[in-house]
């Protein structure tokens, strides 16, 4: 399949994989990310792939891994770091009040870093979702916030050539994340001062923000670096993981609009949930290729298209909107 979108590479969730299990892999106890890598492999175009640390290793080699990457055709993107299923880090892992609990959580991340750097891939996501707080007069604000640039510091000097990329989110599971919009996220990654630090946007992540993306994304990619891209949709009251270009089609252009203008070369990792709906995950995953590679070939000629700059630069929404409805509902740019 044809990425008319400028080459980008796809990966999914791989945990969605496991939906069916019985059915797919009858009598089979255990179900490992070797099996997962195999059955997201049929869907056609997906060719690449973000493991989950620690939790995609458990009781495997990484040569293992990378074999079974190898022999389906999916490349490793990166990983990404999972600190909630460790109970330890419920309170926190980089604002952890106990600093032997900061010290692991740093300790691991840096583990991390090296597994990706043996493996090839050069892109470490945080999602810190466990870093915040729930209730007033509980934290120390500023002691979390040091807490965590600190930590942010430190692993990102452990290897200068993995990337590390935070993934912003407004809460869950804690009520409010210390990390909860692009402006925060920017301010961070200033004062870290990290030449290897950048953001992964999370499409639904960024409405449950009450961000439009493509905004956030050129906010990004002139004051930091745009390391990631998760697609999927949502109705921006939660993390919904809906299907790509389900609810907000036109906002998705937008932002493949802004990606291609910014260079953006990496790969779209689809951050959604087939198991909230009980849905068939090769399927799913294949509608979401289907339609990133339908609205990124519209993208392709907005971004180019001179009637649509002209009234961009005249903030004419009447005829912006004609442009790009005619382009997304006719096919034609």
């Amino acid at each position: 399949m044809g990425n008319p979108s400028g080459g980008y590479r796809y990966a999914a969730r791989l945990n969605a994989f496991r939906i069916g299990a019985e059915q797919r892999w009858p009598g089979k106890n255990r179900i490992t990310t070797l099996d997962l890598v195999e059955r997201a492999s049929e869907a056609e175009g997906l060719n690449a792939a973000d493991l989950n640390y620690p939790d995609h290793f458990d009781g495997l080699d990484e040569t293992d891994i990378a074999s079974a990457l190898d022999g389906n055709g999916v490349v490793l993107n990166g990983l990404a770091m999972r600190y909630y299923t460790d109970p330890g880090f419920k309170l926190g892992a980089f604002t952890h009040p106990d600093q032997r609990v900061r010290r692991a959580a740093i300790d691991s991340t840096k583990r991390g870093i090296d597994t990706a750097g043996r493996m090839g891939a050069g892109l470490m996501t945080l999602w810190m979702g466990q870093d915040g707080f729930d209730y007033s007069f509980q934290a120390d604000y500023s002691r979390l916030w040091d807490n965590t640039i600190e930590a942010l510091i430190e692993v990102a000097a452990h290897d200068p050539g993995v990337d590390i990329a935070i993934e912003y989110k407004p809460n869950e599971p804690r009520a409010f994340s210390l990390m909860p919009d692009v402006a925060t996220t920017l301010l961070a990654i200033k004062e870290c001062g990290a030449q290897n630090i950048g953001v992964t946007l999370d499409f639904a992540h960024v409405l449950y923000a009450d961000e439009m993306p493509a905004h956030s994304a050129a906010l990004v990619s002139r004051h930091s670096r745009l390391l990631g891209v998760h697609l999927n949709d949502g109705y921006a009251k939660r993390d919904d993981g809906l299907m790509v270009g389900a609810v907000h089609p036109v906002q998705t252009v937008e932002l493949l609009v802004q990606l291609k203008r910014s260079g953006y070369d990496r790969a779209i990792y689809f951050d959604t949930f087939p198991d909230h709906s009980g849905l068939d995950p090769v399927e799913e995953c294949r509608t979401n290729i289907a339609a990133m590679e339908r609205l990124a070939a519209i993208a392709d000629g907005l971004a180019d298209n001179v009637d649509l700059a002209a009234a961009i630069e005249s903030q004419d929404a009447a005829i912006s909107q004609r442009i790009v409805q005619k382009a997304l509902f006719s096919g034609r740019a």
